[in-house]
């Protein structure tokens, strides 16, 4: 185990498990995550591998016996008629029979049904009447002739999830970490790998769990398939729940006015609605109008009498269209169904998450470390729900004036569960708030500025705060930054955005470039950034360049030295001769150091390039720069180390072939006139 996961072992023995275990358990059974986890955290919640083998074991042992596929019910219900008594794995549903006054299952992989349930344990576990509830259930089998009536008899039943736990030693226990150890846990108990993520992209995943920790809190997520958009809501939680977006009713969702039966609302922490874009797609405008007024209140009506509920609603779909063809044809609302395409449904979504700035999921971003058994941390963020944390920023920031109540509401119940989910214990930096509050900002900036391109009676707002020393800090969105010509919105008066210019990231295009003194700064994830937009003018002309960076050493490093070669191939003369010296430090335990400068050597000469190196074993050489004979100096804080981890060996990814295609590390470039020094 690497140090964060022993440090997670020690902290809370028996309450996590190694994730790579679900995988292993799972086979083909159709069964979410929280179901296997929870099994794994009877046996396998320790970091001894004798135990953890024994433990998986046992648990494949269970599946084996009790979990019900579909293919094999048959065999199943013969076992329990054979046995008389037997324990099953499976979904269970329960409805009132008003004809007979009793409560009845039906058991969805088993396909049995009207088997006799308890009052007593629907009023315990009132969600069985909507939707179903994974559980483990003693069933017997007893013949009867009465066709009415079941032969199987529920003779106890245990929803799987957690019964009981400590949340003071949950806060004392997160107050050991510090705060990136903590987010790459709580990565790891989601189920990713931490080392594929910046920072901005392991905050957004995070998000994603504040419908379970926020009440009434509504978010929406729109980008490409295969993101992972649905994932949190469909394996995560026992109290959250993810429906077809064309399923959905309003008796469903809400009330069945003939019944007087709550919908899922009443029931759910969180509701999710999957596959929730497309424009074909038809949708009952009742529901449209009850969503409205219930995400706005908190509220629905039933005949005369009003409601309330507490489940939070997230909005999962995919786009269809790459962000510049929206934002230059529509907006980032596009693709949703036209019933949806309102302006006053959207002015309720307190963030969007922009879910373009996902990667695609891949087997190798799955982690194999500890992280929390999910049944755990579900009921954690559920009992969060309790607090309030939307203030936690006024001892060092106010927002500014003009923004509205709405668009502050928004700001801060994601403030509010950013802060749950990261700071249980309250305890974080100004700039750990500030970073937090410039998230909310930004997932709310987003809806505004898009409710803008729709309705043009929406005013232009300046999403910001004030810090300490009453400056103003404005905030733009990524897709503002990267996509300047098409985005538009709100515009900012000149004072302020020359107070940002230290803080917000400049769109880098090579049309854009000139050689002069300037500076830039590059956000965390943006994109559309290349050695050639940042070198490129500033070396046409250079003879002789010289590269002074002390970590070019594993493969990696080698290949973006050899990408700025490439960057020099293009915009060097076509019968120039230039020479290119490399000043780094030699790496004492990797052998191919030297072979990776002798192969760019050899492939840059026939090119009109001398590559050559020097090893300064001084440990002297800190800052990165490079400098060329023609009087310029770029400072690079980064080195030649700006681009994110990308799938380097996959031939067919974008990210690969075209360096504007990967996400950048934040990072600043200032160049600097030598002659005028």
């Amino acid at each position: 185990m690497n140090p964060l996961d022993q440090r997670i072992n020690e902290q809370f023995a028996g309450l996590v498990v190694r994730k790579d275990l679900v995988k292993r358990v799972k086979g083909n059974a159709i069964v979410p995550s929280f179901v296997l986890e929870y099994l794994l955290g009877q046996y396998c919640a320790t970091s001894d591998e004798d135990s953890i083998n024994s433990g998986v074991e046992t648990v494949k042992g269970i599946l084996a016996r009790h979990y019900v596929h579909r293919n094999e019910a048959g065999l199943i219900r013969s076992n329990i008629r054979e046995r008389g008594r037997y324990k099953v794995i499976d979904k269970v549903s329960v409805s009132l029979n008003e004809k007979r006054d009793v409560y009845e299952a039906t058991f969805g992989n088993l396909g049995i049904k009207q088997v006799l349930v308890p009052t007593d344990t629907v009023k315990r576990h009132p969600k069985l009447l909507v939707s179903g509830v994974w559980c483990i259930a003693d069933l017997e089998y007893m013949y009867t002739e009465d066709r009415d009536t079941s032969p199987f008899i529920l003779t106890s039943l245990k929803p799987i999830q957690l019964s009981r736990f400590d949340y003071n030693a949950y806060v004392e226990a997160r107050c050991q970490f510090s705060t990136s150890d903590w987010i790459d846990l709580l990565l790891q108990s989601v189920g990713f790998n931490p080392e594929y993520f910046d920072r901005r992209g392991k905050l957004l995943q995070l998000v994603r769990l504040i419908p379970f920790c926020e009440r009434n809190y509504n978010v929406i997520e729109l980008g490409p398939k295969g993101t992972g958009k649905s994932h949190i809501y469909s394996e995560f939680s026992p109290h959250g729940i993810l429906i077809s977006g064309g399923e959905v009713t309003v008796a469903k969702l809400f009330v069945n006015n003939s019944t007087g039966r709550i919908g899922l609302v009443g029931y759910w922490d969180t509701v999710a609605f999957d596959e929730f874009a497309g424009k074909s797609k038809r949708t009952n405008r009742a529901l449209v109008d009850i969503l409205k007024n219930y995400m706005a209140n908190k509220s629905f009506s039933r005949g005369i009498e009003t409601l309330g509920a507490e489940a939070s609603m997230a909005f999962v779909g995919n786009t269809t269209h790459p962000v510049p063809y929206m934002l230059q044809h529509a907006n980032l609302f596009d693709p949703l169904p036209r019933q949806y395409y309102d302006s006053a449904f959207l002015d309720r979504i307190h963030f969007y998450v922009p879910g373009w700035e996902m990667d695609i999921i891949r087997s190798e971003m799955f982690t194999d470390g500890y992280g929390f058994v999910v049944d755990y941390l579900a009921e954690i963020l559920r009992h969060m729900r309790n607090h309030d944390m939307s203030q936690a920023y006024r001892p060092h920031f106010d927002l500014l004036d003009d923004i509205s109540t709405r668009d502050r509401t928004g700001v801060q119940k994601t403030f509010s569960g950013l802060m749950k989910v990261i700071f249980p214990h309250g305890e974080a930096t100004p700039r750990e708030v500030e970073e937090l509050l410039r998230i909310a900002l930004e997932g709310r900036k987003r809806v505004k500025d898009q409710l803008m391109r729709i309705d043009t009676t929406y005013e232009p707002v300046r999403f910001g705060y004030t810090d300490g020393d009453k400056r103003v800090r404005l905030v733009k969105t990524l897709e503002e930054l990267e996509y300047p010509a098409h985005y538009g919105g709100v515009a900012v008066d000149a004072a302020s955005e020359t107070e940002l210019v230290e803080r917000v990231a400049v769109r880098v295009e090579s049309a854009e470039i000139q050689t002069t003194p300037t500076h830039v700064v590059v956000q965390e994830g943006q994109t559309g950034v290349s050695y050639d937009d940042l070198f490129g003018a500033y070396i046409a002309e250079a003879k002789e360049i010289t590269v002074t960076d002390p970590y070019i050493r594993a493969f990696w490093q080698a290949r973006n030295m050899m990408e700025f070669l490439e960057t020099v191939a293009k915009w060097k003369s076509a019968d120039g001769d230039v020479a290119v010296h490399l000043v780094t430090q030699q790496d004492e335990f990797n052998d191919s150091q030297t072979e990776y400068f002798e192969r760019m050597r050899d492939a840059s000469a026939p090119l009109g390039i001398r590559f050559s190196w020097e090893f300064d074993d001084s440990r002297s050489i800190h800052a990165r720069h490079i400098i060329t004979d023609d009087g310029w100096k770029i400072s690079l804080d980064r080195g030649l180390d700006i681009f994110q981890r990308y799938a380097m060996n996959d031939a067919f990814d974008f990210a690969n072939r075209l360096q504007q295609n990967r996400g950048c590390k934040a990072f600043e470039v200032t160049y600097l006139r030598l002659d005028e020094n």
